[in-house]
Formats: C-alpha cells, structure tokens, sequence
C-alpha cells in the first residue's frame, strides 16, 4: 500500500487497523462476480460484509470493487473506472483534512451512476447523464441507502448541500472515529453493531408516516 501510494507513516489509522472485505456482487451484465474486495477499518468488517452481502441478495449492481492501490492511490481514475472502494489515506476532495477514507470509514459506490458535484462541476466527466436523480436507475445509491443507514453508515453524501456527493457513504463523525479506534477490537466492533442497531430500533418505534423522512430523522438523531 505504501508503494501504491494508499497509505504512508502519518496516516490516521495504521495498517494493523485495515481489514480487507471480500464479496460477490452482481455486475451490470447481470452475472455475479466474486472478486469483490473493500478495505475498511477493523471495527467495521462484520457490518460491511452484510451491506455487501445484502446489496447481492438485492441484485444491486455494482461495476467493479477494488482497492485503490489498483488506481494508485487516484480517487478520479477510480472514478473514472466506475470503481466501488472505501480506504485510500488521502485529503478530502478540495480540502487539506484527512478524508473519512483515510480513516476506512467511508465507502464510495459506482461513481459513475452517483456522481460527485462542486461548484457547478462534476466527476467522474463521464456521468451527465446521473446529475438528474430521477428516474432511478440500475446503480442508483437512493435504492441502498436503507442498506447503508442499517449498517451504521448514517451519513450519505445525497443528503449534502454543497458539494454533493451521490457515492459517499460514512459512519459519522471523527470522534466517533477516534473513540472506535481507541477500544480494543472485539469492544469496538460491539459498539458499532449497537450503533447499528440503535438505528433500526428508531425506525420501528418512529411514528413519521414517510419511510424516506422517517430513515432521515433517524439517521440524523442517531448518528455521532
């Protein structure tokens, strides 16, 4: 990784705290694909490999997923390549702080049908015809958000104002983050479960007649 340029000696989480996910997906040929593969920070695998594994059973399709050493480290070659991924140790998009990918608590999904905006502009170049949301279409994250949100990953980049960030999905704030990273692992992965489910929870006891502004409130009241 550090040869690929994905990490180096001051990333905000080590190696030893990485975790590779492995999973079969659908592809946009309609076959399934099974080679998979995601790194994330340690205390998140079990509930990625059930968002992977849920995304599967939907038949939500998924271009590609690989690490971003394939793309050394370039978040728009990766973009451009339609590539779902989540750790690369980089600043975030247009700004000098690590990104949330850094820490392996984001995950981006097909840039190409959710596109990233700023400013008027949008990336990858090739994804035009996504910047209108509606009708959804194959790829679309609108139709995983509940996939991600039950999964601890409460903030999607949709909901932003500027920019917008159709394929970001994270699980909330660095100190969040940090506290994570501060536990023992078996203590920090029970944490993120009851996360988790502390979403799932208010949406049963949640009395907002919409689905889509009941998901958000929670997601919103829950999230740290």
């Amino acid at each position: 990784m550090e040869q690929k340029k994905t990490i180096s000696p001051d990333n905000p989480v080590p190696c030893r705290r990485l975790t590779q996910v492995s999973f079969s997906y659908i592809g946009f040929d309609g076959q399934q694909h099974d080679n998979g593969l995601i790194i994330v920070m340690d205390a998140l695998t079990e509930q990625v490999q059930a968002i992977f594994d849920e995304l599967l059973e939907r038949r939500f399709p998924l271009q590609q997923a690989r690490p971003m050493e394939e793309f050394t480290g370039d978040d728009e070659a990766s973009m451009q390549a339609n590539n779902s991924s989540s750790f690369n140790g980089r600043a975030m998009t247009g700004g000098s702080a690590w990104s949330k990918h850094a820490y392996g608590a984001a995950i981006d999904i097909n840039p190409l049908q959710n596109p990233y905006l700023s400013h008027g502009t949008y990336l990858p170049d090739n994804a035009g015809s996504y910047l209108s949301r509606t009708p959804q279409r194959p790829g679309m994250a609108e139709s995983a958000i509940d996939i991600f949100f039950r999964h601890g990953f409460l903030v999607w980049g949709g909901n932003w104002y500027e920019p917008v960030d159709y394929q970001h999905f994270e699980i909330g704030s660095r100190d969040f983050i940090q506290q994570l990273l501060a536990l023992p692992l078996p203590q920090a992965r029970a944490v993120f479960k009851r996360y988790a489910d502390q979403y799932s929870a208010c949406l049963k006891r949640n009395k907002i007649a919409d689905n889509i502004a009941r998901r958000d409130a929670c997601a919103h009241n829950n999230r740290r």
